[in-house]
Parts: C-alpha cells; sequence; structure tokens
C-alpha cells in the first residue's frame, strides 16, 4: 500500500521518534464533497448509539458526563481533521455492557477507566508494531463482512426494542409495550422512520447535478429536481432536534435544573484492584470486538465508502490507544471508532471530516455551558426517535455485506453472523469464521502436488479487494 505524498499527509511533530512518523500517515483535509446542510444530517447519524451508552453510565455507575462531552468533543474534532472522512468516536461497547448490566457489582468509574486504559494500550501497541495491519491483511473478507453482518443486525435489533418497548436504562432491560400515542409513543417513532425514508430513500446517493438534470433521459427533470431537494433536507438532524424540544415539553422542570458551567476535571484515582477488576471483568471482552469492529471492520468499511480515502488501520488502531490513554485518566467515557457509527454518519448525509467536526463542536458547546445537568436532558429524550436512528445506522452497517460474490463466502459469512450474533460475542464469530473458512479451502488443495500456497489462506474476494483499494488510492 502505497503512502500519499508527504507534502499532504504527515501532521505529526517533527520531535516524534522518525519511526513512529513513518508508521502512520494521516489523510488531511475535508475536502467538502456534498453540502454543509448533508454533513450536519451526517453529524448525527451515530447517536442512537451513543446517547443509550452515555446515559446509562450516568445513571448507574456515575459517569461524569460534562468531562465525556468535552474529551469526545475534542476527539471528534480531531479525527475530523485528520481523517477526513466521518470518523465516528463511540463508547466501546463491552466495557459498558459489563458495567451497566452485572447488577450485583456494577464498575466503578475507576474501574472502567482501568478497562479503557488496558484496552487502548494494547491497540496503541498492535498500530505502532504494525501487528495490525498484518491482521488486517490476512483475515479474510468473508469473516469481516459476519462480523459487520453481525453488528449491524444486533443494531437493528436494538433500535426495534427501544421503538417497539419501553426502556430502563438503569438496569439495560425493556420494560412494557409502548403506547401509541404521546410524545414518545409508537405514532411519533413510526411518523419519524416514515419521514427519514421519504426523504433519504433507501441511502443511495442520487446524481442530481445541473448537466443531468437538462440531459436525463430515464426520468423526468423535475423528479431529479425533487430528489436534488430531498438531499437538502438534514432527515436525521431534524428528527433529533425534534427529540430535543420534546424533552421540554415531557418535563419543563428541566429548565429549572439546568445549572451552567462545566464539572471540574480531575485525574482518576486508579488502585491495582481497579486495573484487576477492570481488566478481567471489562477489558478482556473488550479488546477482540476493538481489534475487529473498531479498527478492522471500520477500515474495510471506509474503503467501501470511501475508497480513494480509506482509513489505515494502523492510524485507527493509533488514534483509539491514544484517545483513551488521555481521556480516561481523568474520567471520559472509554471510546473507539466504531463500523456502525461511520455506516450511520455516512446514511444520513456525512460526506467528510466536517460532519464529524459540526458534531465535536455541539458536543464542546454543551459540554461546557450545561455540564453534568444536561443528564436531565437526555433523559427525556424520546426512546423511539433514538431507535429510529439506531435503526438506519444497523441496516447501512449490515449492508455492506451484500458483496459476497459466491456461496461459499456467503456460507462463512452468515454462519460468523449467526454464532456472534447467537454467542453474543463477535470474537466466537470471528474464530468460528477462520475455521469454517480454512476447511473450505483446504478442500480446494491439490493433495498430490503437495504444495500449499501462501494464497490458500486469502478469500479471492479479500485480494480483489485489497487490489481495487489500492489502485485507487492515490500515489
Amino acid at each position: 500500500m502505497e503512502s500519499p505524498p508527504e507534502s499532504t499527509t504527515p501532521l505529526l511533530p517533527r520531535r516524534w521518534p522518525h519511526h513512529i512518523s513513518s508508521i502512520i500517515r494521516w489523510p488531511t483535509g475535508f475536502n467538502l464533497k456534498t453540502t454543509i446542510w448533508s454533513e450536519l444530517g451526517g453529524s448525527v447519524g451515530d447517536l442512537g448509539t451513543y446517547i443509550p451508552i452515555v446515559l446509562a453510565l450516568c445513571l448507574v455507575n456515575h459517569l461524569d458526563l460534562s468531562t465525556t462531552l468535552i474529551f469526545t468533543a475534542l476527539y471528534n474534532i480531531i479525527t475530523g481533521f485528520l481523517f477526513g472522512i466521518p470518523m465516528p468516536v463511540q463508547p466501546m461497547k463491552s466495557i459498558a455492557a459489563v458495567a451497566i448490566s452485572e447488577s450485583q457489582a456494577h464498575l466503578t468509574v475507576p474501574q472502567i477507566m482501568a478497562a479503557g486504559i488496558c484496552t487502548a494500550s494494547i491497540l496503541f501497541i498492535l498500530g505502532a508494531t504494525r501487528l495490525m495491519s498484518f491482521l488486517y491483511k490476512y483475515i479474510p473478507l468473508p469473516v469481516v463482512r459476519g462480523v459487520q453482518l453481525s453488528q449491524g443486525l444486533s443494531f437493528a435489533f436494538s433500535a426495534i426494542k427501544y421503538i417497539r418497548y419501553n426502556q430502563n436504562f438503569s438496569t439495560g432491560k425493556s420494560g412494557t409495550a409502548r403506547p401509541w400515542l404521546g410524545l414518545d409513543g409508537l405514532v411519533l417513532a413510526l411518523s419519524a422512520l416514515l419521514f427519514v425514508v421519504l426523504i433519504t430513500g433507501s441511502g443511495k446517493e442520487e446524481s442530481v447535478s445541473e448537466s443531468q438534470l437538462a440531459t436525463s433521459l430515464d426520468r423526468p427533470r423535475r423528479n431529479h429536481r425533487r430528489l436534488r431537494v430531498c438531499s437538502m433536507i438534514p432527515a436525521a438532524l431534524l428528527v433529533f432536534l425534534l427529540g430535543l424540544l420534546l424533552c421540554f415539553i415531557r418535563d419543563p422542570s428541566i429548565i429549572k435544573d439546568l445549572k451552567f458551567g462545566p464539572a471540574k476535571i480531575h485525574v482518576v484515582k486508579i488502585t491495582w484492584e481497579d486495573w484487576k477488576i477492570g481488566f478481567v471483568r471489562a477489558a478482556i471482552p473488550q479488546i477482540p470486538l476493538s481489534v475487529l469492529n473498531s479498527v478492522i471492520a471500520v477500515c474495510r468499511l471506509s474503503g467501501d465508502l470511501f475508497p480513494e480515502r480509506e482509513a489505515s488501520v494502523t492510524a485507527v488502531s493509533v488514534s483509539v490507544g491514544i484517545m483513551n490513554l488521555v481521556g480516561c485518566w481523568f474520567g471520559a467515557m472509554p471510546v473507539c471508532h466504531g463500523a456502525g457509527g461511520l455506516a450511520g454518519q455516512y446514511r444520513f448525509g456525512g460526506r467528510s471530516g466536517a460532519s464529524v467536526l459540526f458534531l465535536g463542536l455541539a458536543k464542546l458547546v454543551l459540554g461546557l455551558v450545561f455540564g453534568n445537568s444536561f443528564v436531565r436532558i437526555l433523559g427525556q429524550f424520546p426512546i423511539g426517535i433514538l431507535g429510529v436512528l439506531l435503526l438506519f445506522s444497523g441496516i447501512e452497517l449490515a449492508m455492506a455485506s451484500r458483496d459476497m460474490n459466491s456461496k461459499e463466502e456467503s456460507f462463512v459469512m452468515l454462519v460468523c453472523a449467526a454464532v456472534s450474533l447467537t454467542g453474543s460475542s463477535a470474537a466466537l464469530g470471528f474464530g468460528c469464521g477462520i475455521v469454517l473458512f480454512v476447511l473450505l479451502k483446504l478442500r480446494e488443495i491439490d493433495c498430490s502436488s503437495g504444495l500449499f500456497s501462501s494464497n490458500l489462506f486469502r478469500s479471492k474476494s479479500a485480494n480483489d479487494a485489497e487490489t481495487s483499494f489500492g489502485s485507487q488510492r492515490p500515489s
């Protein structure tokens, strides 16, 4: 893989060691591909995942929301500049799940931070030593697609629960069926769903340039104009703003409870017992998910969506490491770059780093102005609307698996996804997918020759994809 020209990529200070700066190549600049309205719509594409997890951690584990908002805002702004695509900043989901769901002994904030630091350290080492690049190169594409499909369907299943049932994020369980009417009823959620479908369709990009308006033969001119108008409407942003407005209508006392100003940032004291509990209970299940979904899957998806701007696995892995090695010491929620967030932001119009820049600026303002009192607002946000945003993110991520070109590839992908979903473990599905892929390749060996090709354990699709992406990268 050739690196972009040196004059446009390095942002690392010259005082950094040469071997580090030679490993990491950061694409720079926004190169705005669409309108500002489209980028604003894409900026809220991953909030269906972000808000429920952050809210649950604040309610159950007393996470400092102000600190989390400020640090994740800075992460969003920096990654927007460095990657030049809508690279998301999302919670580490396995750590959050352990912290929230294990009701007998909830993780404390120091234990959550210890888990984030341990996970980040391993990802930083894998990235800095280029071991992550080796994994990315040799993991078969059908297995990666299986992980993406399982994560996408998992998001979609959670979204349907949000829409159909009342949710108690403090216990992580669904409650009674959601009423049809009301400020968080089924009618509201379904109306938001239909509105997004009407405006954005299936998510397929439509070309609506002036030249096509004049020369189109297969569609009437008025249809292109209608699609062009629709493309300028930030559907997800409007739905999210409606949700914010309904927060104050549902509970007007929120205004009285707001306290302005950020919370005081302090260093978290982590004991040896916190390190041990955080690593064993939370970091160990998080590490495989971070490697597969937060680095490998997100880089593969970035290559699918932005062939000329595919994210480097080294840069993404090191980025996750640095974010948490800094923020977790101050009590900021452990975060990663999730494929679901990238799919969601792309689905709603994000095409450059501008979308996450806008999101980062909004988080920064909220964290500095409202601080921890913003938890009251999030607590009244209509969960059905969050379900709508999460549903489109999950479906967009799952649709990345539609490029399997043979029955063999589809078989591996579907088994990997099925095991991941039923076993609630991406690592278990990944392991089963690798074993299955190897067994299928062993059937193709010419035993009489006694030779094993070095490409035996690489899928044809992976090789084709690598060649295709490589040919489109700038030299």
